[in-house]
């Protein structure tokens, strides 16, 4: 019978937890099985995600299909009457083999009732691979304390809970020994990690500890920070760390003081750009991305601008623009809201200056030698997490020197460095 498969739909916190379910699913003999791991960032992630469970259903009509992750987390009952689903569990079901296993239609708890540290997550199997890919994710917490006014994922993921360091050094060590070379520190807010640990070690705490007892990772990134909270030792390592990648990705979502008060975001204007600024001081050549919403609500021109000129104040390269979507049961949702159009098209004003931005950046390392982490024959990514096309082979997994000869709309293209 076919292999169990796990369909993962969102952000690369899912992507990991993919991994888990897919060694659960083995271990069990669950074949024929099917599991769609859910995103419910937007309400058109969770339109994605039915539209998804129809298509696998049409190609595999004989599977069971089981639903879980955050958008069945809140919305169990919908995706439970699906006709083409048979199972829907939880976010704090889907990790456990007992779980995945068993025959119960629905089973969805409380995660907002989880209070102890993430030792579920110690249970969990150590991931050796990401099907074929050769960057891995290693989860370092769970959950979220905040309340933006825009999201919803802390009910779909619940409270902030970190896995203890010597249980991640213990992941990546077993990624290392496995061949991967580069890990992404991925969570759902890691720059609260430790806040919930005895002694309250922090963020750079951790990825120091990986960096001294794990030396064959050549490369150690971090997935969205928030420009809030990030701590002094972060910034050390990236000035004495060449295996601290020098690019960082900004839970920015504005660069206006009054949107970002309602937004109810920890940062003001000021905090970005000097987390900007101690970024570059730290790592002259150190590549920054951001994720920026537009058209939120109550956003004036004058708003918009402030967050548009942000982009090239702070230097910012790799955008992730998002127009303004209202989540159903969200402060936000129940604000005053901008016409969808002009929501659209300040998202395209600010995809063309990332755009800009980029372009600029990809003309700057024309004749520039850079160290590839091959992951498709002839793709792969550079320590600042530009994208390279390559003109010759090479073994997926491996490190190449190219030397950037163009670049595309979103990619360098290389040539093998002489």
């Amino acid at each position: 019978m076919p292999a169990p498969k796990v369909v993962t739909l969102g952000c690369r916190l899912n992507a990991f937890e993919s991994e888990v379910m897919r060694a659960h699913a083995e271990s069990r003999g669950l074949d024929d099985t099917v599991i769609v791991n859910t995103c419910a960032v937007t309400a058109e992630a969770e339109r994605q995600a039915r539209q998804t469970i129809r298509r696998l259903r049409r190609e595999n009509p004989d599977a069971k299909i089981i639903v879980t992750g955050c958008a069945a987390q809140l919305g169990a009952d919908k995706f439970a009457a699906m006709p083409e689903v048979d199972r829907v569990i939880g976010n704090a079901e889907k990790l456990s083999a007992e779980s995945l296993a068993e025959d119960t239609p629905v089973h969805v708890t409380d995660i907002m009732a989880i209070r102890e540290t993430a030792g579920h997550l110690l249970d969990t199997p150590l991931i050796s691979d990401f099907g074929g890919r050769t960057r891995a994710f290693v989860q370092i917490q769970q959950g979220c304390d905040h309340r933006c006014t825009f999201c919803i994922i802390p009910f779909a993921r619940g409270p902030n809970r970190s896995m203890a360091p010597e249980a991640i050094v213990r992941q990546v060590r077993e990624l290392a020994d496995r061949g991967y070379a580069e890990v992404v520190l991925t969570g759902v807010d890691i720059c609260s990690y430790g806040d919930d640990l005895p002694g309250a070690p922090r963020l750079g705490d951790v990825a120091a500890q990986i960096l001294a007892e794990v030396p064959d990772i050549r490369r150690l990134r971090l997935s969205s920070l928030d420009p809030a909270a990030m701590d002094d030792r972060l910034f050390r390592l990236l000035a004495e760390d060449d295996r601290m990648m020098p690019h960082l990705h900004l839970s920015l979502q504005a660069a206006d003081d009054m949107v970002l008060k309602r937004m109810k975001r920890r940062h003001l204007r000021a905090d970005g750009l000097s987390v900007a600024e101690r970024a570059r001081a730290a790592r002259p050549d150190v590549v920054l991305g951001a994720d920026l919403i537009a058209g939120f609500p109550t956003e004036t021109d004058e708003m918009f601008d402030n967050t548009l000129s942000a982009v090239r104040e702070m230097g910012l390269t790799f955008l992730h623009v998002f127009p303004f979507s209202a989540r159903p049961d969200t402060p936000a949702a129940r604000m005053p809201q901008m016409p969808v159009a002009l929501r659209k098209e300040r998202a395209a004003r600010l995809r063309a200056t990332g755009d800009e931005a980029r372009a600029r950046f990809f003309a700057a390392q024309q004749g520039k030698d850079a160290e590839v982490l091959v992951e498709d024959g002839r793709e792969g990514h550079t320590p600042h997490y530009a994208k390279v096309k390559l003109d010759f082979d090479a073994d997926p997994g491996t490190f190449v020197t190219v030397r950037v000869t163009g670049a595309e709309e979103e990619n360098l293209t290389g040539t093998r460095a002489a």
